[in-house]
């Protein structure tokens, strides 16, 4: 296995345990609120409230655990941080460059994230986007270079 191989594999592992790491521990923590959405309807999760002029002065406690509890999973970056994951694992096991910009953006996404909300786990993001920077600056050519005259 090639290093830049190694190192994208490194990072989308890191990527797919953070994703996979929030969002079980949601379905530990909130799990009476997730199986209140499917008592109530999926649509239950998030619900509109513009009948009443967008106040939100009558909120519950409930309902603002149940927001959260959206928010702090389908709707966080939990899913898409495994998605992007497993597609830099795809795209490492066919020999394709992955930019350094997917990992300077990464990279800056965690550290502010780690930054703002101390101590959390977002730090190890950075440092998979760092294994992604490093990956793109490795020598060697990748199928789409390779193709090239």
């Amino acid at each position: 296995m090639n290093t830049r191989k190694r190192l994208l594999r490194w990072a989308s592992g890191i990527m797919c345990t953070l994703g996979a790491g929030h969002l079980s521990l949601l379905v530990t923590f909130a799990w009476a609120d997730i199986t209140g959405w499917a008592a109530r309807g999926i649509w239950a999760a998030v619900p509109l409230a513009l009948a009443d002029g967008g106040s939100g002065a009558d909120q519950t406690v409930e309902s603002l655990r149940n927001e959260v509890t959206f928010w702090a999973g389908p709707g966080s970056f939990a899913v898409p941080l495994i998605l992007l994951g497993c597609l830099i694992w795809h795209l490492a096991g066919r020999g394709v460059a992955v930019p350094a910009g997917i990992g300077w953006g990464l990279a800056a996404w965690c550290t502010l994230g780690g930054v703002l909300l101390v101590p959390s786990p977002y730090f190890a993001g950075t440092i998979a986007g760092a294994l992604v920077i490093a990956a793109a600056r490795t020598g060697g050519t990748s199928r789409t270079r390779g193709n090239r005259t």
